[in-house]
């Protein structure tokens, strides 16, 4: 079973080469995107496969059966846990909605269109699997240079060509600096296999060329993660993307920047730094609920839609990062839980635009006040996906919000739950305000804030030229799916006890490492705590907060809170400023923010 592994990879990259070459033959576009939804769903069904094979233990396939000899690995491998399998197969899955969702009703050029998302598909899955520090970053590029085609897949609008031009830069310094952390990593230990890094480093304690190599992998996983302050190329890339691709965006690419920090770390780093968790887990929550307060103070300001969605991307990403970073099974569990549940769920949130757009045209609150009254279903499904982004129990983010919570606590973080309570309340409200303007024609027209240029609006066309009189069943289903997929995480809450097994196994450094080198590694059953009293009340919690922040937004000078609405605008206004557009400013944020995480880490790892 474990000969899965590479085909994973290998299919949607021949379905890829295959479409390209025999795309005279095809003729017909419809048998394009049937044989993309083939090849993706065939990716679909392995990895399911490959993580029910894993289990709770590590499979690991070596690429031409070149195996470590005398403790040195001299091939290529696959190292397979059930988390990343389980990211893998996430992807897939939402790939194949994705697929589906454009069927007919989006206008691209075939095959085009479809080579660049099943090689976007290759290259999460790659990267996801693999267990070696280069190949990993060769899956990121294959995923970068595939998701900046499909940014700027609209060239000739100048909003696409912008937005792609600033995820390229941006992206292309991160990438600069994780080959600068994979040329010291491999001068100081002659390895790039995780395993063989991890025991080389068993020895080096905290040498500055390890802490220096640490610092550049993490600043460029941090930056394709886009956690502030190298966050701001998102907005601009997520705002002109076609929807399908925003499905998977939104629900997968900034968690591959998070799942490669646990991956180096617990696979490698952690065997040298192991004695500073401490200090690396203070760094990593910090930024992490600066980012997810950051996003979802930009996402109440904005009036564009596909942009006030990207700042609630930018916002999770936080919350993740808060688990993440805390170093711990527990924490790693809670935002395996929560990346997926609430990955269904931001999907979800693109595809009910990605409907307003196709439908209406436009996809600025102001324009759209009361036009989509007609669109009831994708309102509704809206409205309760927002709700859910508000971790609204006993739902998919919920469960994984609590588990988050629970582990913060233990680690005595109790700071951790109000905050990212405040964050998803915010973020909840940005979506349920938004559904109310649109759908309900609720507020007033001449009282809404000053949220976004009205050019943003003005670039913004139909992704299709007909059909615009009806909401198409492939786009309104994958999106129902989403919705349901998210909300079915929470209700079955055996879910958290294999993410709690699973993330148990993943890190244990020194078990993976015995696996890759030929030994057995499995893990038992652990089961995942039951939610606590305080995490229903911080949940529930932020879901009326998410109720009640909509509703000032939406009356709130009626109800004599103008004072309020204007200190609020006022505070955020600083945060808005510093997302000008321009790439220059991006890097000299990126700048400043690889000099500080510098900084911190030559002063506190000593």
């Amino acid at each position: 079973m474990s000969q899965l592994a590479p085909l994973t990879v290998a299919g949607p990259l021949l379905g890829a080469a295959l479409m390209a070459a025999l795309h005279p033959l095809l003729r017909r576009r419809l048998r394009s995107d049937l044989l993309a939804i083939a090849f993706a769903a065939a990716t679909a069904v392995m990895t399911l496969a490959l993580l029910a094979h894993v289990g709770r233990g590590i499979s690991v396939y070596w690429f031409g059966g070149w195996r470590p000899h005398a403790g040195v690995v001299i091939g290529i491998d696959f190292a397979v846990t059930a988390v990343g399998a389980g990211l893998a197969a996430f992807v897939a899955v939402l790939m194949v909605l994705a697929l589906v969702y454009s069927v007919r009703f989006v206008d691209v050029d075939s095959p085009t269109y479809h080579v660049l998302m099943l090689t976007f598909m290759a290259g999460m899955v790659g990267f996801c699997l693999s267990g070696d520090l280069f190949n990993m970053f060769v899956f990121f590029e294959l995923m970068s240079v595939s998701a900046v085609a499909l940014i700027a897949y609209k060239v000739d609008q100048q909003a696409a060509l912008e937005g792609g031009l600033n995820f390229a830069v941006i992206n292309s310094i991160g990438s600069f600096l994780f080959m600068l952390g994979i040329a010291l990593v491999y001068a100081h230990t002659g390895a790039l296999n995780l395993a063989e890094i991890g025991r080389a480093l068993q020895h080096s304690g905290n040498d500055r060329v390890v802490v220096v190599a640490f610092t550049l992998l993490l600043a460029a996983l941090l930056i394709k993660a886009a956690v502030v302050p190298f966050h701001f190329w998102l907005g601009d890339a997520y705002a002109v993307a076609l929807a399908p691709v925003c499905l998977l965006l939104a629900g997968a690419m900034s968690e591959m920047g998070l799942y490669g920090l646990a991956r180096i770390w617990f696979g490698a780093f952690d065997a040298a730094l192991g004695s500073h968790t401490a200090v690396v887990r203070a760094i990593l929550v910090g930024a992490g609920l600066l980012t997810a307060l950051w996003g979802a103070a930009m996402a109440l300001r904005e009036d564009h839609l596909k942009r006030m969605l990207a700042f609630i991307t930018i916002a999770f990403v936080g919350i993740y990062l808060s688990g993440i970073g805390l170093l711990t099974a527990d924490g790693i569990a809670g935002a395996a839980v929560y990346v997926l549940a609430d990955g269904f769920g931001k999907a979800a949130l693109f595809g009910c635009v990605g409907i307003v757009q196709h439908r209406l045209g436009k996809v600025g609150q102001r324009h759209l006040h009361g036009r989509g009254r007609h669109l009831r279903a994708t309102g509704a499904v809206f409205a309760a996906a927002g709700l859910l982004s508000a971790s609204l129990p006993p739902f998919g983010p919920f469960l994984g919000k609590s588990m988050i919570e629970d582990a913060a606590v233990k680690v005595g973080y109790g700071f951790v739950p109000p905050l990212v309570a405040l964050a998803s309340g915010l973020c909840g409200a940005a979506v349920l305000r938004a559904a109310a303007r649109v759908f309900l024609g609720w507020g007033d027209v001449g009282s809404q804030e000053r949220e976004s240029d009205d050019s943003a609006d003005q670039a913004t066309e139909r992704e299709s030229s007909s059909g615009a009189d009806h909401t198409p069943a492939v786009m309104l289903v994958p999106t129902l799916l989403l919705l349901l997929a998210t909300a079915g995480i929470g209700v079955w809450f055996g879910f958290g006890d294999l993410a709690s097994s699973a993330a148990h196994l993943f890190v244990d450094g020194s078990g993976y490492r015995a696996a890759v080198y030929g030994g057995v590694t499995r893990a038992g059953a652990v089961p995942s705590s039951s939610p606590e009293w305080f995490d229903w009340l911080y949940c529930g919690g932020a879901s009326v907060l998410a109720a009640g922040v909509a509703a000032l937004g939406l009356w709130g000078r009626r109800l004599g809170a103008g004072q309020l609405l204007n200190a609020a605008r006022a505070a955020a206004t600083p945060l808005s400023r510093t997302h000008t557009g321009r790439i220059g400013d991006y890097a000299a944020a990126l700048s400043f923010g690889v000099a500080l995480l510098g900084a911190l880490m030559a002063l506190t790892l000593r």
